[in-house]
């Protein structure tokens, strides 16, 4: 039976063909470092096949699939590997199936929470009952015929105790594991964690079409000469052109709920911008972000002035991304009607 070694951007790199006690088991997970290459296949029940973790949505790299048949081959295997870069999913898609199997991984914690949070109490249940049959005070007589029976039942009470803890230290693990997946979505969703992305996407975009032109701002020069690499910039323009796009539409969702995307257009010098949960004198507008007082300027201060610091040059950046708010400065003066620090 020949063993198949396939990837494509939909799929990740799925290794099928072989079976229990063929030897390939070994090989497949056991790193390797002579080849320059360290894959440790896994394998999935639920595709009945080795696959390597992480593959999915991402470009490969032929020579480490070469190397890992390589040493199949040498095993006594016989061998292909496939590739195909241009199968993919949507970034909506694949963000929509990260989502499915967070919920679904929050559904599963949460049992295992409910599991060990019930396996506690009825271990604690278990340790109370041996010692609610004990007087209240009463020691372990030595040399009496009651010794044996009270040692046994201080173990008892002990073991039980020891793993209603364990048990409650575990639901406590999975609780919170439960917590974090069940906030995955508004964690990637969050519209300041948002913006910093697009802004980082569209550095990705600007430099994938810089090599594309032959103007490399990494890499080598004139990718143009080789085929598969402007297939790959290709494919790559398509992805990020697809996830900025997704990214925005989750900003324009934001924006309909109320949040605001703060630029250079809102703010002037001497308005006051709120950020971490205080208020900072606008020093400087720039492109990106405010100069405002340096941070160790504001500790204790609920409103931060330019006239509260001590050395002309002892500045803070805050990104428009970080900012929850602005007041001119007439809206900040003191007086009955203002903002108080």
């Amino acid at each position: 039976m020949t063993i198949e070694i396939t990837h494509s951007r939909r799929e990740g790199t799925l290794i099928e063909g072989t079976s229990r006690n063929d030897g390939s088991k070994e090989v497949l997970r056991t790193r390797h470092y002579a080849s320059g290459y360290t894959t440790l296949a896994k394998w999935s029940r639920t595709l009945g096949c080795w696959y390597l973790p992480y593959s999915r949505d991402k470009r490969t790299s032929r020579p480490m699939l070469e190397a890992l048949a390589d040493r199949l081959r040498t095993e006594g295997f016989e061998v292909s590997v496939t590739i195909d870069e241009t199968d993919r999913r949507t970034f909506a898609e694949a963000e929509q199936d990260r989502v499915e199997r967070a919920e679904g991984r929050a559904e599963r914690f949460g049992q295992y929470a409910d599991n060990a949070a019930t396996r506690s109490e009825s271990a604690w249940r278990r340790g109370r009952e041996v010692a609610d049959g004990i007087p209240m005070g009463q020691p372990i007589l030595v040399g009496h015929h009651s010794e044996r029976r009270a040692r046994r039942d201080q173990e008892r009470i002990d073991n039980a105790m020891r793993t209603s803890i364990a048990e409650q230290d575990k639901a406590g693990y999975w609780a919170d594991r439960e917590k974090a997946a069940a906030g995955y979505e508004a964690f990637r969703k969050n519209p300041g964690r948002t913006l910093r992305r697009i802004d980082k996407l569209n550095a990705e975009l600007r430099a994938v079409e810089r090599r594309q032109h032959d103007e490399a701002a990494y890499g080598s020069p004139q990718d143009s000469r080789y085929p598969a690499v402007c297939q790959e910039l290709e494919l790559r323009h398509q992805e990020l052109t697809e996830e900025i796009g997704y990214w925005q539409d989750v900003i324009k969702e934001a924006e309909a709920n109320g949040f605001k995307v703060w630029t250079k257009a809102d703010f002037r010098r001497g308005d006051y911008v709120q950020a971490h949960g205080q208020w900072w004198e606008v020093l400087r507008v720039n492109a990106k972000s405010l100069t405002t007082p340096h941070l160790h300027t504001g500790i204790g201060k609920k409103v931060v002035r330019a006239a509260d610091m001590t050395h002309s040059d002892w500045t803070w950046r805050f990104p428009y991304d970080e900012v929850t708010g602005r007041k001119s400065a007439d809206e900040m003066r003191p007086g009955p009607t203002a903002a108080t620090a």
